[in-house]
């Protein structure tokens, strides 16, 4: 039995102003778990793209089990059990979850849809991974973490035995994404092989045996994850050493610019408060972090509070204007900046360029336009600022239809828009999804900046490490209630991951904790006869 189970040799593709892939060689083996690591744009997902029949490679050869093959399409990769679990997802939103998954091979006799044993089957999975779903919802009622175990059943539900997992984590909670390592090491165990596209130095670590890192097309190396290290692969990565502490100093803060009072939502489908009785404040030079597990309201909160849902009880209140029901663009134009947690649906116009997706909040506004008329200079003069300034790297520039960059390409772009607004809030969710080590390095020390220039953040996040070491304040949901509000110094992983979970509740005191930290701030600034 041939141990290269896919070998892809000299593979190289070119788009216009860029080669993807220049030369690379990859192998993978029998029942290993080998990640594909690079920065934003390095080629994983076209290499990926090439492998699972997306797209047709310029050059080279790939074989399976010694013997080359011909993949033209997705359907072809399929026959050869190759299954993909893409980075944006390729469902149907308007479907069931069952529909999603099924979508090309239904089981049917004499031509009707055998819906029950599909069922069936679906539900198999479901038990034999633990990826809970409800087979029955559609796609666009669900959470993004949701909608990745659906892509995930997918796969399996086709018996692939060589699975590609492309940021297969980037939505998933600390919880899940265990979970996840744990089914990854079963499905080995199986023989089954599995390619791991993915920033997260740590799971990498964890549960892979060997990891290929690109940059700029090409291959640096492939070692053994046993004889490497998080700092020697960060350096590989992007050719410079990355600092994974993030330095920042204890502020004292300032106003109150966001407050919600008694905020609560119903949802149309289930008819249950999805957020109940909310409340906090988030001041001037202050990261305020909402930490919860996926499904605990942190989407409907981030939703009503930009905007893009209205509120059933309760007030809004920006800079001590009611903005309950005002509109997303109201809210753009007065004083918040907002980075979606889902950049495709909320965020860009994947048929529009880098240049106008970077102006899509300002274009109305003047030197964007003079008395109606649009003025691209200006327009593209902002771009390049952006593109410079936040290293966001495309095949042809502001010209580039913003659909074809990179997953975290596309993030950097949504980040330099929505900071370079010089708003008083920013709402951001999920801020480094998708994002290498150094794009992740560089986006939090932007928010740390904008704090420090008297700023509020208001970060949504489903990463306990950026919680833990971004944020100033703690807010953790439980069931769309505020159980815990804490500083960020005052808490373990351990504690916070028990609140997170429901196990430990305290009765929350809005701006109870905000009192204690002025009052340790003055102390300290007696102590020491200066500010800290």
């Amino acid at each position: 039995m041939h141990d290269k189970v896919i070998e892809m040799r000299n593979i190289t593709k070119a788009f216009p102003g860029i080669i993807a892939n220049d030369q690379v060689n990859f192998d993978l083996r029998r029942g290993e778990i080998h990640a594909l690591l690079g920065e934003n744009g390095a080629g994983k997902s076209t290499l990926m793209s090439i492998l699972f029949g997306l797209y047709l490679q310029d050059s080279g050869q790939i074989l399976k089990n010694g013997q080359e093959i011909v993949i033209n399409s997705p359907n072809d990769a399929n026959r050869y059990g190759i299954g993909m679990v893409h980075q944006h997802f390729k469902l149907v939103e308007v479907f069931s979850i069952l529909d999603n998954i099924i979508m090309g091979v239904e089981p049917n006799s004499y031509g009707f849809l055998k819906r029950n044993e599909a069922k069936q089957r679906i539900e198999d999975l479901c038990k034999r991974y633990e990826l809970s779903v409800n087979v029955h919802d559609r796609i666009q009622d669900v959470s993004v973490g949701m909608q990745q175990r659906t892509e995930i059943l997918k796969m399996l539900y086709r018996e692939n035995d060589i699975l590609i997992f492309d940021e297969p984590t980037a939505v998933l909670t600390p919880q899940e994404i265990k979970q996840l390592m744990a089914t990854m090491k079963n499905l080995t165990k199986e023989g089954k092989s599995i390619i791991f596209i993915t920033h997260k130095l740590d799971e990498i670590m964890e549960v892979c045996d060997r990891v290929t890192v690109l940059r700029r097309g090409k291959v640096i190396d492939t070692v053994d994850v046993k004889n490497t290290s998080k700092e020697a692969l960060s350096k590989m990565m992007v050719g410079r050493d990355v600092n994974f502490v993030i330095d920042k100093n204890r502020n004292e803060v300032g106003d109150v610019v966001l407050e919600l009072e008694n905020i609560s939502v119903i949802s149309n489908r289930t008819k249950k408060k999805v957020l109940d009785n909310v409340s906090f404040k988030v001041r001037q030079k202050e990261i305020v972090c909402i930490a919860g597990v996926d499904g605990n309201g942190q989407s409907e909160l981030g939703l009503v509070i930009s905007g893009l849902i209205k509120a059933n009880e309760g007030k809004i209140m920006l800079n001590g204007h009611d903005i309950t029901n005002k509109s997303i663009r109201y809210r753009n134009d007065n004083g918040m900046s907002h980075i979606p947690e889902d950049r495709h649906k909320h965020a860009a116009v994947l048929q529009e360029t880098l240049a106008n997706n970077l102006v899509l909040k300002k274009y109305h506004l003047e030197p964007f336009q003079s008395k109606g008329i649009i003025q691209p200079k200006e327009i593209n003069k902002l771009g390049q600022e952006l593109i410079d300034r936040f290293d966001i790297r495309s095949g042809q520039g502001l010209k580039t239809k913003f659909g074809s960059m990179s997953g975290g390409n596309q993030q950097k772009a949504v980040i330099a828009r929505e900071i370079d607004k010089d708003s008083d809030l920013i709402l951001s969710i999920q801020t480094v999804r998708g994002l290498d080590v150094g794009a992740v390095e560089f986006a939090h020390k932007k928010l740390i900046e904008q704090r420090d220039k008297g700023k509020a953040v208001l970060m949504i996040s489903f990463e306990l490490d950026e919680v833990m070491s971004v944020s100033d304040r703690i807010l953790v949901m439980y069931e769309g209630k505020v159980v815990k509000d804490v500083m960020s110094n005052e808490i373990t992983v351990e504690e916070l991951g028990l609140y997170m979970a429901g196990a430990k509740t305290d009765d929350v005191i809005v701006d109870q904790t905000y009192q204690k930290r002025q009052l340790s701030l003055a102390k300290e600034k007696t102590s020491h006869g200066k500010k800290v």
